[in-house]
Formats: structure tokens, sequence, C-alpha cells
């Protein structure tokens, strides 16, 4: 197996999709496993967790991937060959209210960790993205779009091979509906629930963790595997079926709220963008998405320029954003106005394109 013997490192090992992976991977005969993560709560229960189930092999680091000089000591010392990156900022409505958080680490961290990667002689890097990332309607989903980019550009140093793993929302997640509609239940309701006609794709953590391990083990390099994640599911039946499986009745015990779409939130996730297609692998789950081509002398300088920018506050970072992912179109957000004036813009500017083809 790929990760007999390996030193392997995993970022945001104590959220929800890292830690399992972290759990998954504590079955196999590694070298050295180190677990980084920002939340120190977190990261101890886990620590805990592994220690009760007789795992020691591991070392948990409380660390912020932003800190290159920090992070750069830990590549020196523990020497890794493959990385997971999990870590991340995940809440879409959270993120559209503090893009400066989401472009410093969703950005800004991945490529830190990228950078040391090729620096520090990694085998793979296998970098966890969102179905968020296609055709991106909230600031959170941009960042992964663009990190997903940013990993493209790397992958052309041929020096580590960069994957990349795409899939939708996990059950039971930090934060995600299926614990909010138990909480509610447990409270006597009503469930709280954006819009009576959005649809998710959802997947247990084992399985996506697996997948991601998986995916990691047969990429070569510059792949997005996408996970075959099955029918979508409407929430608005999860819910009434939630509020069944508890012995009660809707609308009679519990009823069920519509509060209307939050920031930047989507009816319906995709997990392929316009002009890209898959191709299948030996596993039945995991499909190869054949990404359209990117100007990687261009995007990769753009996408220095947002990390900069955010950094010293000194620009529009979302429209920077908007640029480096023009698919990336706003919805339910303050920065639907951007979208408004980039369209003006282009209406005038082929209105000109216009006037000067009629003029002799």
């Amino acid at each position: 197996m790929e990760l007999m013997n390996k030193s392997i490192m995993v970022t945001g090992g104590a959220g929800s999709i890292g830690s399992e992976i972290v759990r998954q991977i504590c079955n196999y005969s590694y070298n050295s496993l180190i677990v980084l993560d920002s939340a120190e709560s977190a990261l101890y229960d886990l620590q805990q967790e592994l220690k009760q189930n007789g795992f020691h092999n591991f070392i948990p680091i409380v660390t912020d991937i932003r800190d290159k000089n920090r992070m750069n000591a830990l590549f020196s010392e523990h020497k890794p060959n493959i990385v997971f990156h999990a870590a991340a900022y995940k809440h879409v409505p959270l993120m559209e209210y503090n893009s400066y958080e989401a472009i410093k680490i969703n950005v800004g961290g991945t490529k830190n960790v990228a950078d040391l990667s090729i620096l520090h002689g990694v085998e793979k890097f296998v970098f966890v993205s969102t179905d968020k990332a296609v055709n991106p309607t909230n600031v959170m989903g941009a960042t992964k779009r663009v990190a997903e980019m940013y990993i493209s550009c790397m992958q052309k140093e041929n020096k580590t091979k960069f994957i990349t793993t795409r899939f939708g929302n996990v059950l039971g997640s930090n934060g995600s509906v299926i614990p909010l509609f138990r909480k509610q239940i447990e409270k006597g309701g009503p469930l709280t629930l954006t819009h009576k006609e959005i649809t998710r794709y959802f997947m247990t953590i084992p399985e996506a963790s697996q997948l991601v391990l998986e995916a990691g083990a047969m990429g070569e390099g510059g792949e997005i595997f996408i996970f075959d994640m099955g029918e979508s599911v409407k929430i608005f039946d999860l819910a009434k079926n939630m509020i069944k499986l508890s012995g009660l009745k809707y609308p009679e015990d519990i009823d069920i709220k519509i509060t209307g779409l939050r920031p930047g939130e989507k009816l319906y996730e995709e997990l392929l963008a316009n002009g890209e297609n898959t191709l299948p692998t030996y596993h039945q789950k995991i499909k190869i998405s054949k990404v359209r081509d990117v100007e990687y002398a261009k995007v990769r300088s753009k996408i220095d320029e947002l990390c900069i920018t955010n950094m010293f506050f000194s620009g529009n970072t979302i429209k920077l954003m908007k640029e480096i992912v023009p698919e990336y179109v706003s919805q339910n957000s303050d920065f639907c106005e951007l979208d408004a004036a980039k369209k003006d813009l282009s209406d005038k500017a082929s209105k000109i394109a216009k006037l000067k083809i009629v003029q002799p």
C-alpha cells in the first residue's frame, strides 16, 4: 500500500474529514503521522481518542498553516512523503462576511503548504476540495476554486504530484444540516430550512475519507477526482423524514419554517463546471474530471496578487477573485453589485466594438 513506511502529514487533521482521514491512516504501517490543526481542543480530543484505541505512533501539532516559517520548520523536521491538505474554512454564510479569513486560509494557506511541499520534495499532495468550487456563487466556493487552480499551476513544476478530490456534503460533519435538525427536534422545533426546493449531495464521513485515500493512491498528478455521490437529496424531504424517524408528525408535532436563502447559498450544487467532462477509473465511485486548460503563468501571478492584496487590505479582493474565476457569480450577496458593474462594462465594450464595425 502507498502509505507503508511513509511519513504522512494531515493538515486540518482535527476537522470532520481530516480526523477521519487520520483514523483510517492509523490502520496502516506508516513511518510517522503528523496531524496539524489550529483548533487546540479538537486536536486534544482526537489525541485522546486515538490513544484509547491503542494508536500511539502519531504527532499532534497545534499550528497555523498560514505561518510559513513554522510550517517550513515542521516540513524540515518531519520530512513528509505524502501531504493530505484538509485545512480550510468551509461555512458559506460566515465566509461571505469574513472574506479576509477565507482568502488567508483557503488560498494563502493552501499556497503555503503547496509551495513547501515542492521545496521539501514531497511525493504526493492530496487536496480536499468541495462541490462549492464548481461555478461558485459564494466567497468560500471561490476561494476553494482558486486553490484548485493554484494546485494545477504547481503541477507544472513536475516535482510533487498534486491531486485534487472534489465532493459534496458529508453527513454529520461539524455545522452540517443533520446535527442542526437533530438539535431543533430535541428543542421541539421548528426545523429551519432556507428554501423548499434546496437539494444537496451527501456522503458519510468514513466513505468520503476512504475515497480521498484511494484517489490519493491512484493519482499520478494533475487530476481532479470527482466522487460519485449518488442522487442529490431534497433537504425538505430529509427534514420530514427526520421528524418521522423521531416518532413525531409533521406539521402537527414539529413544523418546518422556510427562512430564505442565505448569502452566497445555491439551490443546487454541481460536481462539474461547464466545459468539464469525466473519465472513469477502476473504482466505480471515483471519476476523473477533464478540466479546462488554465493560463498557468497569468493565473499564478493573479493568485500571488490576490494573496498580497488580501494581506495588506489594499484592494478589492472579491473583484480580483472574479477575474481569476470568471464563472464566480455571487448570489443573494452584497457582492452581486460587482457582477452588475462587470456586466455594464462588458455591455459598453460590446457597444463600442459594434460602433467601430459600423463606422466607415
